[in-house]
């Protein structure tokens, strides 16, 4: 997911970076907004789950306090191995999402909908292109 996110961002944002002057921007807008609809759904499924994960870890960690066994310092380490890489995976839902809301009030603002003020400059993350093979 994440790599496909990036790739989303980056055609994106070499879309914006190169066209200054677009024509159909509505179509566009439209497209970007069932993008950020979809990954939008996809990060509160993500949320939900490593909120679940967090929850069972610290329930481990009580327990581990309370039944000093083998087996619960077991499941810890590898509740802990599990969670590490859900908030990883949000982290980059997260910010992908957010870049996203970037490009869409930028073809905003170049429809003429939104003052250029209240636009702030595009931030979010930024993809390097991929380096072109030699052949």
């Amino acid at each position: 997911m994440g790599k496909k996110l990036k790739e989303l961002i980056l055609k994106y944002q070499i879309f914006l970076d190169v066209n200054k002057d677009i024509e159909d921007i509505g179509i566009i807008k439209e497209e970007l907004l069932k993008e950020i609809q979809f990954w939008q759904h996809e990060r509160l499924i993500h949320l939900l789950v490593t909120i679940l994960f967090a929850l069972m870890t610290m329930m481990l960690v009580v327990a581990l306090f309370f039944y000093k066994k083998l087996t619960v310092l077991v499941l810890l380490f590898m509740l802990l191995v599990l969670l590490v890489p859900y908030i990883r995976h949000y982290y980059i839902l997260e910010n992908g999402v957010q870049t996203l809301y970037t490009f869409y009030e930028e073809l905003t603002r170049r429809e003429g909908k939104l003052p250029s003020q209240l636009v702030p400059e595009r931030k979010g993350v930024y993809i390097k292109p991929p380096k072109k093979q030699k052949h």
